[in-house]
C-alpha cells in the first residue's frame, strides 16, 4: 500500500505543466491581467480582539496555522502543486491572480485559463485522474468511490484507487491536528475545548459526525473555527468531493443577541413552506442558532474567487434532523460587499427612485435567511429512497443554492407578515434582492451561486417581476409580480428536489442557467464602470497585530 501510495502521489500534480514563456513574453499580458486583479478590491480582515481572554488570544496563533494547511491541502484538491504554478516565470500580476483563483483558471469566468499555456480546468478538478471516463467510474466496483472524503488516483497498473483524506494528505493533517489539539487545551469554554478535541481527531480518520455534533452543541464561545473538508462546490464532475477549508471568527455577540429569537421559528415555517405537504415533511432540528460574526481568517475553499460571507452547516442530513444547524453571518465581509459593490452597481443598474430601498439590514437580512433556507424543504427525497444531494448529482449545488435563495426572501417575508421583524418595508428587501442578482451573476457558469442567479434572473423576468427601461438601462422592481414570482419558484425548486428529479433539474439548468446578450450588455456597463467583482482579502496574524 505504501509504495502504490507513493507513485499515486508523486503524480498528484496532474494539471502542471513548464512554461515556456520568459519574462519579456510574460510582459505582454501585465496590463490585461492586472486589470482582472484590480475587480477585486481589498480589504483587511481585522476585529476589536479586546473581546478575547488571554488565553483565547493564545489560541489563535494555532488556530491560524492549521487554517493554513487547509489552504495547504485545498491547493492539491483544486490544482496541484502549487509550486510547480507560482514560480518566478509569472509576473506580478499572473502570481496575484493565481493566488486569488488557486489556480491558472479564472473562477469567475466560466473557468477559462488566464495563462495560456494551461488547458481547460478538468471539471473534476484534480480529485479524479484528468483523464478517467464517466464509463471507466461507472463501471468501476468500489464502495467507497463516491466518498466526500476520497481521492480517486490510478495506481501502478494504471487501475483506479480510492485514497482517504487522511491517508492522501497524512503529512498535513497530523500537524494540524497538532496543533488544534494544543487550542483545546487553552479552550476555557466547554463546548469548543471538546469540539476542537473532536475535530483533530475526525481530521485524522475521516469520520465527522461527532464533531459536527459537538459543533452544534457550542453556545458560549467567542472564537469560531471552522476547518476539514465541507463544501462539494469544486467537484463539478459528480459532487460527491469535498475541499478542504477554514473559517475564524470571532461573535459580535450585541447582534447575535438581536437574532436569537428565528432559530424557534424555523419548524414554523417548515410548515408555511408554499409547497404541498409531502415535500414539507420533515422537521428541521430545533436546536439551531444564529449569530453574527467578524471574520479575522479564510483558507482554502472559502477563499477562492468569490468570497462565502454567510455559513449554514454542519452538511451532514443526519446531523441536521437530529440538531438542526448553525447560520452565520460573517457581517464585516457582508459590510464590504455591500458598500464597495452592491450600492455602486444599484446606482448604476436600479431604477433611480427604487435606490433608496437598497439598504443594508435588507442585504443582511436576505443574506441570513438563505443560510436559514438551506435548512428547509427536504434533505431526503420525497420516497426516502435517497438523499436530495446524491438524487440530484452534479445538478445538487446549483439547484440547492437556488432554492435557499428565493426560499430565503420568502423566510423575510413569511415573517414580516408575521409581524416578526418589527417596522419595515418588504419592498426594501425586493430592491436589494434584486440588485444582489447583478452582483451575483458575476460570479459567472462555473459557480453554482452565479448559475443559481441566472436561473432566478431569467424566471423572474418571464414573470414580469421586473421591468427594464431601455432608455437608461435601469431595472425596476414590480412588488405583486415579484411577490408571485418568489412563491412560484419556491415551489418549482422544492418539488425538483422532493422528487430528486435530476432530468428537470438539468433542464432548468440548460435553459436559464446561463448569460443571455441583454444581460451581458449590463454586467460590461458594471464592469466598464470599475465596480468591483469581488474582494480580496489582507489577512493573518500581522494585520491582527499578534506576531
Amino acid at each position: 500500500m505504501k509504495k502504490i501510495l507513493a507513485s499515486i502521489m508523486a503524480a498528484v500534480v496532474v494539471f502542471s505543466c513548464t512554461t515556456t514563456a520568459n519574462k519579456e513574453e510574460n510582459m505582454k499580458e501585465e496590463t490585461p491581467i492586472q486589470q482582472k486583479v484590480e475587480e477585486f478590491v481589498p480589504f483587511e480582515l481585522n476585529t476589536d480582539l479586546s473581546v478575547l481572554s488571554e488565553k483565547e488570544r493564545q489560541m489563535l496563533p494555532l488556530l491560524l496555522e492549521a487554517a493554513k494547511l487547509m489552504d495547504d491541502i485545498y491547493w492539491m484538491e483544486a490544482f496541484g502543486d502549487k509550486s510547480e504554478l507560482l514560480t518566478d516565470d509569472l509576473t506580478d500580476a499572473e502570481l496575484k491572480f493565481a493566488k486569488i483563483n488557486y489556480g491558472p483558471w479564472e473562477r469567475l469566468n466560466d473557468n477559462e485559463p488566464f495563462l495560456e499555456e494551461y488547458g481547460k480546468k478538468p471539471a473534476g478538478a484534480n480529485f479524479y485522474p484528468a483523464d478517467m471516463t464517466k464509463v471507466q467510474f461507472q463501471n468501476w466496483d468500489d464502495t467507497t468511490k463516491t466518498s466526500q472524503y476520497t481521492l480517486i488516483r490510478r495506481d501502478d497498473s494504471g487501475n483506479l484507487v480510492s485514497i482517504p483524506y487522511h491517508v492522501a494528505f497524512a503529512a498535513q493533517v497530523e500537524k494540524a491536528a497538532e496543533f488544534i489539539r494544543q487550542a483545546a487545551e487553552l479552550a476555557e469554554d466547554p463546548g469548543l475545548k471538546n469540539y476542537l478535541k473532536k475535530r483533530a481527531e475526525a481530521l485524522l480518520t475521516d469520520e465527522y459526525y461527532e464533531s459536527d455534533v459537538a459543533w452544534m452543541e457550542m453556545k458560549n464561545n467567542t472564537i469560531e473555527f471552522i476547518v476539514g473538508p465541507i463544501e462539494n462546490y469544486e467537484d463539478q464532475l459528480y459532487g460527491y468531493k469535498t475541499a478542504h477549508e477554514s473559517f475564524i471568527l470571532i461573535k459580535d455577540k450585541e447582534w447575535s443577541a438581536r437574532l436569537e429569537k428565528y432559530a424557534s421559528l424555523l419548524p414554523g415555517l417548515q410548515k408555511e413552506l408554499p409547497v404541498s405537504q409531502e415535500y414539507k415533511n420533515e422537521t428541521p432540528g430545533t436546536e439551531s442558532d444564529m449569530n453574527v460574526y467578524d471574520a479575522i481568517y479564510y483558507a482554502g475553499d472559502c477563499n477562492a474567487g468569490s468570497k462565502t460571507i454567510a455559513i449554514n452547516l454542519p452538511n451532514d442530513e443526519q446531523v441536521r434532523e437530529e440538531k438542526g444547524s448553525r447560520k452565520l453571518q460573517l457581517k464585516n465581509s457582508m459590510q464590504a460587499k455591500f458598500d464597495k459593490i452592491l450600492v455602486p452597481i444599484s446606482d448604476l443598474l436600479i431604477a433611480e427612485d427604487q435606490r433608496k430601498h437598497v439598504k443594508f439590514d435588507a442585504f443582511f437580512e436576505n443574506t441570513m435567511f438563505h443560510e436559514v433556507a438551506h435548512g428547509l424543504g427536504l434533505g431526503n427525497t420525497v420516497d426516502k429512497s435517497t438523499t436530495v444531494r446524491v438524487a440530484l448529482k452534479d445538478a445538487y449545488t446549483s439547484i440547492e443554492e437556488s432554492k435557499a435563495d428565493i426560499l430565503g426572501l420568502w423566510c423575510v417575508y413569511q415573517l414580516n407578515e408575521m409581524g416578526e421583524l418589527g417596522e419595515k418595508e418588504m419592498m426594501d428587501n425586493f430592491v436589494t434582492f434584486m440588485a444582489g442578482i447583478f452582483r451575483s451573476v458575476r460570479f459567472g457558469a462555473a459557480s453554482a451561486h452565479g448559475k443559481a442567479n441566472m436561473m432566478r434572473f431569467y424566471y423572474f423576468q418571464e414573470a414580469g417581476a421586473f421591468e427594464r427601461d431601455a432608455d437608461t438601462g435601469t431595472y425596476r422592481v414590480d412588488y405583486e409580480k415579484m411577490k408571485d414570482a418568489m412563491l412560484g419558484l419556491s415551489e418549482l425548486v422544492l418539488k425538483i428536489q422532493g422528487d430528486g428529479d435530476y432530468i428537470r433539474a438539468g433542464e432548468m439548468i440548460e435553459e436559464k442557467g446561463f448569460i443571455r446578450s441583454e444581460l451581458q450588455k449590463d454586467l460590461d456597463r458594471i464592469g466598464e464602470a470599475g465596480i468591483p467583482v469581488d474582494i480580496v482579502f489582507e489577512q493573518g496574524a500581522e494585520v491582527l497585530g499578534i506576531n
